[in-house]
């Protein structure tokens, strides 16, 4: 009898531990990867993430990303206590005193499922973070129970592994809160254009209400819901306590959700054209050539790199505000200058087929082209879909429109718009502080500052000059204006070459060289060049970081070939840096996703002309600004006084002005001790461009972009500490600017045909 109760007791205790003891066995045979692999110690150790590279400016702003997921870690004590309170309070009260298992919430989720009752979801936040890490979607309800014991045993490892902080952050930085936001450092950005630091308690509590499921609580399609998810936050933190002091419940849940979204895209943020260049070109070269610790190249969309560049991103905002700002405004001097031309923008002597063929080029230089030609239609049916009327997204300068139009009469629209580059360096160290390639990324794509070339005209002058003062002339020294004759047999030319002046003004005087460089005389540039022949130039070019192709050719004095915005200015520099040539650089240093510098970046500096060579060619491009007394009326003239008159600046300036043949390309050079900055401005098309010189001139099309940029900066000077300064150049150099502009005329000069 006695024996039977015993036997029917032990039945009872084993019916009862049973289910334990499977699920322990269960659970063991789990752990030892019975049931499919389990994270290794190592992996546990290092979890793999894709991870964003940053680019980062100098002030420690983040311009951009390169990603295949917008991720960005971040260390838990860079995360504001009201956002690990809301995530506590809402998803893990007890989350500091468990090992990964909260038994009390798992016991109260059986008991409800047991009463058919919502009692509430046991995950904590290291199994929640174990399941995003380590487990994949379960296709079946076994799957998906064999997955809650690996989060289970994952949960209480990452425990062992990790700090409680560690794991806060961890979990926050694996988090997809959807609209390309992974992490919350990139949902701080993307939703509130903030960091995670300066959240609000209403941001946290809407962004923890979102990992309930983000597709759900997503404020840009939902937002009466996803506000009504915060406010469940918000009262789980007033409920324990977890509101900081002077925080009333009802006032925070009466705010509206008020977001600031910024899209993380490619297309979007500051210096786009810059982060593209550098992506296509440098960091693409320089993954392919360092190698990981793992012996793989690293990769630019998944490793987490830190590039760290020279760009300032006050003084980027304020170059492209200034690109904005003019160029929208001179494009509608564009469209009523062709107002009424039936081919209009092309120019009237155009012949309809030569007007066809460019429109032709364009249709096969774009990318819907290249997407049929690929999808592997006929050349008739991309002609028609070409001429078929579709829905589009068209740029214009007072935003972005929604229309129907047809792919050809769209390249035709866009044939209209005036496109500009503008870079801004520090010619001591060659910092470039401000690259804006473009009027719109997003729109228009080509690069307008390291990428396209176009003529620069006038602006290559003061190389002609530099050489001059090299070898010893004199800013006082005169010349005649007249005629400069380049003989074909002497030149190697087809045909006799005899360059000439934009107007007749000052014809047949003599010009002094610091006048003839501040108004641009062409006939004195061409005296300069038959003193000492192309090849002296192209040489000193070389020495001043220009490398794109130069013939050693006379007309290479008027600038008639294509270089471009980042040569140009990085050439300007060696003027305003004491004849020292530096070269242009973006990146300071390269580190990996921990910290660790894997590469830092000097520039190269070659000595391209004496000291007070430099220092001369300054104050005669001070004379393009200031103005240098005409041989008429002495009246001082110069192509970028209305930096004075208009813009009124008072700082000591260097410039000069470029424009090129039928106005197709203006240019402004200027300098200042501390920044070089150039802009070309000008149409896709060459044969595109204002009909005449008043509004196609350097100093119409691109001086202003310079003058709104600069005026910023010096608005700005306290935070930025860039100063208008004077230049730091030797009075004996200003002797020999003073010329007391003694003028006369030709026939008055008795040693006019010895001199010439």
């Amino acid at each position: 009898m006695l024996k039977s109760v015993k036997a029917k007791i032990t039945i009872v205790w084993l019916l009862l531990m049973s289910p334990f003891v499977a699920l322990a066995t269960v659970l063991y045979l789990t752990s030892i990867g019975v049931f499919g692999q389990l994270p290794t110690f190592e992996q546990l150790e290092n979890p793999k993430n894709s991870l964003a590279t940053e680019i980062i400016s100098e002030d420690g702003k983040v311009l951009g990303k390169y990603f295949y997921e917008n991720r960005s870690n971040i260390k838990y004590e860079d995360l504001p206590q009201n956002l690990i309170n809301a995530l506590i309070a809402t998803e893990d009260v007890r989350f500091r005193s468990h090992t990964g298992i909260d038994v009390r919430a798992l016991l109260r989720a059986i008991k409800g499922q047991l009463l058919g009752q919502d009692a509430g979801g046991a995950s904590t936040i290291t199994q929640q973070l174990a399941k995003m890490l380590f487990t994949d979607r379960p296709s079946s309800g076994f799957e998906r129970v064999m997955q809650k014991l690996k989060e289970w045993i994952i949960a209480v490892r990452l425990e062992k592994q990790y700090t409680k902080d560690e794991i806060i952050a961890m979990y926050f930085n694996k988090y997809d809160f959807v609209n390309n936001a992974v992490g919350i450092k990139s949902a701080a950005q993307v939703y509130f254009n903030t960091t995670p630091s300066n959240l609000s308690t209403v941001e946290s509590a809407m962004l923890v209400g979102m990992l309930k499921n983000s597709a759900l609580y997503n404020p840009n399609r939902r937002d009466s819901l996803t506000r009504a998810r915060r406010n469940v936050v918000l009262s789980q933190m007033d409920k324990y306590g977890l509101l900081a002091e002077g925080e009333n419940l009802d006032s925070l849940q009466a705010q509206p959700i008020i977001l600031d979204f910024k899209k993380a895209s490619h297309n979007e943020g500051l210096s786009p054209y810059l982060r593209e260049y550098l992506r296509v070109g440098f960091l693409k070269e320089w993954c392919a050539n360092n190698i990981k610790p793992d012996g793989r190249p690293y990769n630019l969309y998944t490793d987490g790199l830190k590039i760290y560049t020279t760009i300032n991103s006050r003084m980027q905002s304020f170059g492209e505000e200034a690109m904005r700002t003019h160029l929208s405004s001179l494009q509608k001097d564009f469209y009523k200058h062709w107002k009424g031309y039936s081919k209009a923008p092309f120019p009237k002597e155009f012949e309809q087929e030569k007007i066809d063929m460019i429109i032709e080029q364009a249709i096969k230089r774009s990318e819907r082209y290249r997407k049929l030609k690929a999808a592997g239609k006929s050349n008739n049916e991309i002609n028609k879909a070409f001429r078929k009327k579709v829905p589009m997204t068209i740029f214009s300068w007072s935003g972005e429109r929604d229309t129907i139009l047809s792919p050809i009469d769209s390249i035709k629209y866009y044939k209209y718009f005036i496109h500009s580059g503008m870079m801004s360096m520090d010619p001591r160290n060659g910092h470039v502080k401000a690259y804006v390639g473009g009027i719109n990324y997003k729109h228009f794509k080509y690069d307008h500052v390291a990428v396209g070339k176009r003529q620069v005209g006038s602006t290559f002058k003061p190389f002609l000059y530099a050489i001059a003062m090299q070898e010893g002339y004199s800013p006082c020294y005169q010349i005649p204006n007249v005629p400069v004759v380049f003989e074909k047999e002497q030149w190697g030319l087809e045909k006799d070459w005899v360059p000439s002046n934009s107007d007749e003004k000052y014809e047949g005087l003599m010009i002094s060289m610091k006048f003839g460089l501040a108004n641009s005389i062409n006939t004195i540039t061409a005296y300069i060049m038959k003193q000492f022949g192309p090849h002296v130039v192209v040489d000193l070019a070389r020495k001043m970081g220009i490398t794109s192709k130069l013939s050693a050719v006379p007309s290479v004095c008027l600038g008639t070939f294509d270089l471009s915005v980042f040569e140009m200015v990085g050439a300007y520099s060696t003027f305003a840096n004491k004849g020292i040539w530096t070269e242009p650089i973006i990146i300071t240093r390269i580190e990996d996703k921990n910290g660790v510098v894997l590469e830092e970046f000097t520039p190269k500096t070659t000595e391209a002309m004496s000291e007070q060579t430099a220092d001369i060619m300054v104050r005669m491009l001070q004379g393009v600004v200031d103005g240098v007394e005409n041989p008429e009326n002495r009246i001082k003239k110069g192509t970028g006084v209305r930096l004075r008159f208009r813009y009124q600046f008072e700082n000591e300036i260097g410039g000069k002005t470029g424009t090129t043949q039928n106005n197709s390309d203006g240019w402004f050079m200027g300098i200042t001790p501390n920044l070089v900055t150039g802009v070309w401005s000008g149409n896709e098309d060459r044969a595109i461009h204002f009909r005449d010189t008043y509004y196609g001139q350097g100093a119409n099309m691109a001086l202003p972009v310079w003058a709104e940029y600069m005026q910023r900066v010096y608005a700005d000077s306290l935070k930025l500490g860039i100063y208008p300064e004077e230049f730091d150049i030797a009075k004996s150099v200003d002797v020999l600017l003073d010329c007391g502009e003694q003028f006369q005329d030709l026939e008055e000069n008795n040693n006019f045909e010895e001199e010439f």
